[in-house]
């Protein structure tokens, strides 16, 4: 899985305050990862497929990324098996 780059992502710092709860969509086994904010909502789609955990775990970098915090200050609590999640920041200082 290849780093995401920064500029390709959404500015999504204003969602790095600690207790933060991050819903998504996400389509894994997609051509190229990406994110996209519309309306409020994020939609995600990753290259990894669903399977041992890998798609969580590619949208977890990436949305870190986007973030600009580290992908351990990031919690799946709902949706390890769905295209709809929940992350949960949990805090820490952020890499910007």
């Amino acid at each position: 899985m290849a780093k995401p780059k920064p500029r390709d992502l959404p500015d999504l710092t204003d969602l790095a305050v600690p207790g933060t709860q991050i819903a998504l969509r996400v389509t894994p086994k997609a051509a190229r990862n990406g994110m996209e904010r519309r309306d409020g909502a994020l939609r995600v789609t990753v290259t990894a497929a669903p399977e041992n955990g890998r798609a969580n775990a590619a949208v977890q970098a990436l949305l870190a990324t986007a973030m600009g915090v580290a992908p351990s200050h990031l919690e799946l609590v709902r949706g390890q098996t769905s295209r709809d999640k929940v992350f949960v920041y949990s805090g820490g200082t952020s890499r910007i």
